[in-house]
């Protein structure tokens, strides 16, 4: 079979058709088989597109009409923030501000925004992404509670957060809450500091089974005042440490020698240390309530303390 012929020199790995048509490529061209269609309109030399939201977003990069951005949960997930787990899959959503079109074409879901001075931001390869607090307000309609619980606890994290409680409360106000309140109800459950989604949902498990409420990343000292550890969930009156372990831990022979030295040290400082493992948060956490709960029964914690 005779090889496709090359395509113009400057023509990028994912072009518009319309542009490679002014470029002089053949429609007989722009259906061979080295090319793909992610999008109707765009054909693309990579394999790749299909394998994750950025890139499906980079493939549809040639399709954005002047004002339309990436949106909603596509926003965090190009920011690499929390989103819903697996199996849920974030789409790609793009927008743009009345009165403007939204986009409409398969594979793609397209908002006209309320008239509203933009705040687009600059994402991964300069793509135009929304405004982090207000792509989480966005998300009101697209995740449960917990969700956007972690999803907010993301934007409150490390030592330079991306959002304030206050500029997260300021977005539900200028443009109002969703479903019943559930955006006020998600902010009044978040806490800066918070370094994984799952620990967001393991503290929310807790909660709701009764268990009073862990501080979030908390330090713990020795008897002689030398810092420990960082503990992901801590009940400090009860001297219980909680932590969730993913998969790293244990596949990484270094980390997991680490941990080991560690967990000897908490234990040393006289704090009892549940670690809580993925199969542990199955059938509704039924089995992380039952170590949590037991660790602070044997320290003396009792239902309504």
């Amino acid at each position: 079979m005779k090889p496709p012929q090359p395509l113009p020199d400057g023509l990028p790995e994912r072009f518009h058709v319309a542009d490679a048509r002014d470029r002089g490529v053949t429609p007989a061209r722009l259906r061979a088989s080295d090319l793909s269609a992610p999008f109707h309109g765009v054909r693309s030399r990579s394999l790749d597109d299909a394998r994750s939201i950025l890139e499906r977003c980079r493939a549809y990069v040639p399709r954005l009409a002047p004002g339309q951005f990436f949106s909603h949960e596509t926003a965090f997930a190009l920011l690499g923030l929390s989103t819903p787990a697996w199996p849920y899959t974030p789409l790609v959503h793009v927008s743009t501000h009345r009165p403007a079109r939204e986009p409409r074409t398969r594979g793609v879901v397209g908002h006209r925004l309320q008239t509203r001075e933009p705040a687009i931001e600059e994402g991964p390869d300069g793509m135009p992404i929304e405004n982090a607090v207000r792509a989480w307000r966005q998300c009101g309609r697209l995740w449960q509670l917990d969700d956007l619980v972690a999803g907010a606890d993301a934007l409150l994290a490390g030592r330079h957060p991306i959002a304030t409680l206050d500029a997260l409360s300021e977005e539900i106000a200028t443009m109002g809450d969703m479903r019943g309140g559930v955006l006020r109800r998600a902010l009044s459950l978040a806490r800066p500091g918070v370094r994984s989604p799952r620990e967001t949902h393991l503290r929310l498990l807790l909660m709701r089974r009764g268990l009073p409420e862990p501080e979030v990343n908390a330090d713990i000292f020795s008897s002689r005042g030398e810092f420990v550890a960082e503990i992901d969930l801590a009940f400090a009156t009860w001297r219980v440490a909680v932590e969730y372990h993913g998969r790293v831990h244990a596949e990484d022979p270094r980390q997991f020698a680490r941990d080991a030295d560690r967990w000897a040290a908490i234990r040393a400082a006289g704090w009892d240390h549940v670690r809580i493992l993925h199969h542990h948060l199955r059938d509704g956490g039924d089995p992380a309530f039952a170590m949590v709960r037991d660790a602070l029964t044997r320290a003396g914690w009792r239902p309504g303390l």
